[in-house]
């Protein structure tokens, strides 16, 4: 579904603001994930302003799609998405990882239940989105319009938990599920594929039939495409391949797996908040 440039403009401008209240929040908390999330806020964009079915008005919905978040440390933009879409105050975002509060540094949804799983353990998220699918599946109700959506991070792949989810969820060709993998080639520890080597993930996927697309997932448009085209898929389940650059937006931060899992100080944020609103007002002087 091709989107008009104001939309794609509008919505390019959301990711940033998202990126600039991830970087708050993180300076705030003095500690948490920054190149996740920074990389993943397009995709986080996307869905909750233009893809999913929700309500932030009425979390609870019965019609509404799930997201399963499974690499639940990049929760930040979760929780910066959530909270620009209305589900909470942005000024709560502040409270991240702090005593009490309902933004924890791994989801958890008895404390904030606008979310539909608790994550932490690496390589669980994608066997509770198909369980999920196989229920709204067996429900032959209302929920069975609605979408389960999976996301998670590639170095998480290497938990095989995860293969026996995608071996079941194409045995039982889910074609409710679709589940979206940061491929941005770090983890805490280095690079994928100097730790344990993932390519060809497409082949792998698609042996265990599923139905694959490889996107730019830095590209607002190609994502809302990938995921329209999944949702046409009707004989199987689908994965998009997201292939990210960890950290975007911010060049000291790009790329760089020592990243993964640190907060900026006060002169880095200063630096990347600096990058981001200049960012943001070229977006908008190109798409006048």
């Amino acid at each position: 579904m091709q989107h008009s440039d104001y939309t794609i403009r509008e919505l390019t401008l959301k990711a940033n603001d998202i990126r600039q209240s991830i970087i708050s929040m993180l300076l705030e908390a003095g500690s948490g994930h920054t190149a996740g999330p920074l990389g993943m806020a397009d995709v986080f964009t996307a869905l909750y302003f233009d893809l999913l079915r929700h309500d932030p008005e009425n979390p609870s919905w019965p019609e509404r799609d799930r997201l399963v978040l499974s690499n639940g440390h990049i929760c930040p933009v979760l929780y910066a998405t959530m909270a620009h879409s209305g589900y909470f105050p942005v000024e709560e975002l502040m409270t991240l990882r702090k005593y009490g509060s309902r933004l924890q540094g791994h989801p958890h949804r008895e404390f904030l239940p606008y979310l539909e799983n608790s994550s932490g353990p690496l390589g669980s998220g994608l066997s509770q989105a198909v369980g999920m699918a196989i229920a709204d599946r067996m429900d032959n109700g209302v929920a069975t319009a609605r979408t389960i959506y999976c996301l998670l991070g590639d170095g998480e792949l290497n938990e095989g938990n995860n293969w026996e989810a995608i071996m079941l969820a194409g045995k039982e060709k889910l074609n409710n599920l679709i589940a979206i993998v940061d491929r941005n080639n770090i983890q805490i520890d280095g690079y994928t594929e100097d730790i344990m080597p993932l390519d060809s993930l497409n082949a792998k996927w698609e042996a265990f039939n599923w139905h694959v697309q490889e996107i730019d997932g830095n590209n607002m448009q190609e994502i809302i495409d990938a995921v329209h085209k999944a949702k046409a898929v009707f004989e199987k389940p689908s994965v998009i391949i997201a292939r990210t650059i960890p950290g975007k937006g911010v060049k000291e931060f790009e790329r760089k797996f020592e990243w993964h899992g640190k907060a900026p100080n006060k002169e880095e944020a200063n630096i990347a908040l600096d990058e981001l609103r200049t960012l943001g007002g070229k977006i908008k002087s190109e798409h006048k």
